[in-house]
């Protein structure tokens, strides 16, 4: 044993200086991963077979070890670290010699790479991270961020602060849009920083805010880093919770947490989006706060107007602020009263299967023991008592075929319990009215008459659902009678929308915006799953990136516009009609929708492509997938290249040995923090990709093996890397923001601004740790 040391202690740290070297040493990241895995394996069988590596384990075969186990404590939990009293017995690192652990490890790099690379049930999920970078490169391309800067500057920079206030908004923007950290830090870097210097900002705050907004890339959805974190940790919890359940003494985790033990990458985003925007108002606070404190830093710069027309703040407050109020607040309201509600009369011709008890209660009684320890004993009560209701009932009634008679019943109920107007009409109309009612302030000395008429059409859509159309009316009925109403919507909403043209806020952040909302609220709503949602993004990128290009060059982007309704129709015509053409007794309304449905979708699909098109005239297209190639080919290969790292770690008892030492802490709040302390310090020389997919596997069984909330987990982990990217003296956003800054700016400024931000963060990870709520209520009150 070198210098006191176990053999197992020796072949970590053997580990981690070649890694460390091999980051040092100027090799792709990709490349010296799986490089430092094969030369420290090397290593350390060299040392395991001159015999100069010994472990110390204990000995199960003596008489302490087996009193301890028949006194009750479980043999999982017994380890040199909890009892260093126990007998010791000597052994190689390689039990079996290096020869079966190179075979082994070759064999699970072959099945890791088919499950996690080629075919496995996570390849899916992770497609969402290609789709999201050429989304977020295709973005950054189009200019877009040079707009959102210019038109946010004259937005807040009157304030106090303004600058400062409108790089953390333009941040959290892009990092909407992007999700990349590298690319957000430089534009912004690039474009902002001579401005606010320019403009008498501090050298410290312009540099500090740039660097510490970009880096909300890693927290607000769509994140990579919630992708990758997020196929790991469903993993990590299922299999670390099956393992407490049957130390435990259960046969599986269902039984023992009485729910499944699930956590998914659309669930962890919307844990994600309170935490972002709590950092978000955080950042923008401190630049608020510090600018009233130091006016002469971060003075008020007036850059003029987004309006093309003065309003006043009466007209401004009306039609702003006051009838989107009234509009949305009165559709609560009558949804409450069931006037607004779901018009569906779709009924299952199968009854509903009868509930079963809240816990499984046929049980070992090691187990009972446990789900009583765990629930409480009111909890397991009240499931007894439900058991035996059950039981008195006949059982856990099944699902059966209803009769004609029952199937009529259940209809006529449906139909009766309908609402006077739909949820889908009345959504419908809530956006065609705000798009009026701020037309209206954008521009109120013009003529009103077009919107009045759109007024008129609403109002007389409305009517028509009261009057005529009922739950049981046909979609082609329904577009029947409510074709007048819509005509004179219509016109109202065009109008509008050259109107609202004219307004540079609105004509720059509407289109990337409704792009976000379309992205994240398919996954945050549950309607997707992230990967097709990112292939949304990425068309969506593309063509708002061709609708740039097309209007720069004066070129008409009239294809751009009518593809962009042309999947509205497509939408709403699949909401509204059953496309099942190839079964029996099609409608003739049917074939007609689907025909409408299918010209709609084929004229979508030819703008995709005329938008490729004109990306790629313009020169656009070929370094966006250029550069997208690279970022997706350097995480698939990190991804192999650390997993052959992580055998490697197994392969000698490395991940055993680091796991024993977790546990030995009785307190689980210890253990995660020392957890979360090893994973910041890590941050400040190590990418968030070499931390997820070498650091957490390792240490994933035992945090992700406890009570705490897997989001929450997941969430504190992602959180605490954002802020080693900021750390002084290796932040890798200090590295980003170093290389674009001008001459006058120098490293000293950078790390002096970063530091404050760097507390918020801290103070943000403390508020997350405090109240875990945060976390978790949009995924408790959005259904998965």
């Amino acid at each position: 044993m070198f210098f006191g040391l176990d053999g197992v202690e020796i072949g970590l740290i053997i580990v981690f200086v070649c890694l460390f070297g091999g980051i040092l040493s100027g090799f792709p990241v990709a490349f010296a991963i799986a490089g430092a895995g094969v030369i420290s394996f090397g290593i350390i069988a060299a040392l395991d077979s001159a015999g100069l590596l010994i472990h110390e384990a204990i000995d199960q075969s003596s008489a302490a070890y087996r009193d301890l186990v028949n006194s009750g404590t479980k043999a999982d939990m017994i380890s040199r670290f909890r009892y260093p009293d126990l007998p010791l017995t000597t052994e190689t690192v390689f039990p079996n010699g290096w020869e079966v652990a190179l075979d082994r490890n070759v064999s699970f790099v072959v099945n890791r790479m088919n499950e996690r690379v080629l075919a496995g049930q996570s390849i899916e999920t992770l497609l969402a991270v290609l789709m999201f970078v050429l989304m977020g490169i295709t973005l950054e391309r189009s200019k877009i961020a040079n707009d959102l800067l210019t038109t946010m500057a004259r937005v807040f920079g009157p304030l106090p602060g303004g600058l400062a206030v409108s790089i953390v908004v333009v941040g959290a923007f892009l990092a909407a849009s992007t999700g990349i950290v590298g690319a957000t830090v430089v534009t912004m870097g690039l474009l902002a920083l001579p401005t606010m210097l320019r403009n008498g900002y501090s050298p410290e705050l312009s540099t500090g805010v740039i660097a510490a907004s970009g880096t909300l890339g890693q927290i607000i959805p769509p994140s990579i880093v919630i992708v990758l974190l997020g196929t790991l940790a469903g993993d990590l919890y299922s299999a670390a919770q099956e393992a407490r359940a049957q130390t435990a003494g259960c046969t599986d985790a269902l039984t023992y947490l009485g729910e499944p033990a699930v956590v998914s990458v659309g669930t962890l985003f919307q844990a994600a989006l309170l935490p972002g925007i709590l950092l978000a108002l955080l950042y923008a606070l401190y630049a608020f706060g510090y600018a009233l404190l130091n006016p002469d830093k971060a003075p008020a710069v007036p850059m003029g107007t987004t309006n093309a027309e003065p309003i006043t703040r009466s007209e401004a407050f009306t039609w702003f602020l006051g009838a989107p109020v009234i509009i949305i607040v009165g559709t609560i309201l009558l949804s409450n009263f069931n006037i607004v509600g779901s018009q569906s009369t779709v009924v299952s011709a199968f009854s509903d299967i009868g509930e079963g008890a809240s816990l499984r209660t046929n049980v070992s009684d090691d187990c009972k023991a446990s789900m009583v320890a765990l629930h409480g004993q009111d909890a397991w009560d009240l499931a007894i008592a439900q058991q035996e209701d059950i039981a008195a009932s006949g059982g856990v009634k099944q699902s059966e075929r209803l009769t004609d008679v029952e199937f009529k019943a259940a209809m006529d109920a449906k139909i009766a319990a309908a609402a006077p107007i739909g949820t889908g009409t009345a959504v419908l109309l809530i956006i065609m009215s705000l798009i009026m009612t701020t037309a209206r302030g954008v521009a109120p000395s013009y003529d009103t008459r077009p919107l009045l008429v759109g007024g008129v059409g609403v109002l007389l859509a409305l009517l028509v659902d009261i009057a005529l159309l009922k739950p049981t009316t046909s979609s082609g009925a329904y577009i029947a009678l409510m074709f007048i109403p819509f005509v004179l919507i219509i016109y109202g909403v065009t109008e509008g929308v050259k109107r609202c043209a004219k307004n540079e806020l609105i004509r720059v952040v509407f289109p990337p915006l409704i792009l976000i909302v379309a992205v994240l609220g398919s996954i945050l709503g549950g309607i997707t799953n992230p990967t097709p949602a990112a292939a949304l993004g990425a068309g969506g990128a593309i063509m708002l990136a061709a609708y740039r290009k097309l209007n720069d060059s004066d070129r008409s982007p009239k294809v751009i516009i009518w593809s962009t309704l042309a999947i509205i129709v497509c939408i709403l015509v699949g909401i509204n009609f059953d496309l099942r053409i190839n079964q029996e007794g099609v409608s003739a309304q049917s074939w007609a929708a689907f025909f409408v449905a299918y010209a709609a979708y084929l004229y979508a699909l030819f703008g995709l492509l005329f938008s490729c098109y004109i990306l790629y005239r313009s020169g656009v297209l070929t370094p966006v997938v250029r550069e997208t190639a690279k970022v997706t080919s350097m995480v698939f290969t990190i991804l192999i290249g650390s997993q052959l790292l992580n055998l490697v770690v197994i392969s000698f008892g490395g991940e055993h040995y680091i796991q024993q030492f977790l546990k030995s802490f009785d307190n689980e709040f210890t253990v995660f923090l020392i957890v979360m302390l090893v994973l910041f310090i890590l941050g400040f020389v190590l990418d968030f990709l070499e931390i997820i997919y070498i650091v957490v596997p390792i240490v994933g069984p035992v945090i992700y093996g406890g009570t705490f909330d897997p989001k929450w987990v997941t969430i504190m982990i992602a959180v605490n890397l954002q802020t080693s990217f900021l750390t002084p003296p290796f932040g890798f956003a200090l590295f980003y923001l170093r290389g674009v800054a001008p001459k006058e700016v120098t490293t000293g400024h950078i790390y002096r601004g970063i530091i404050p931000f760097v507390l918020i963060q801290v103070v943000g990870l403390s508020l997350l740790w405090a109240f875990p709520a945060i976390v978790t209520v949009i995924p408790d009150l959005i259904p998965n």
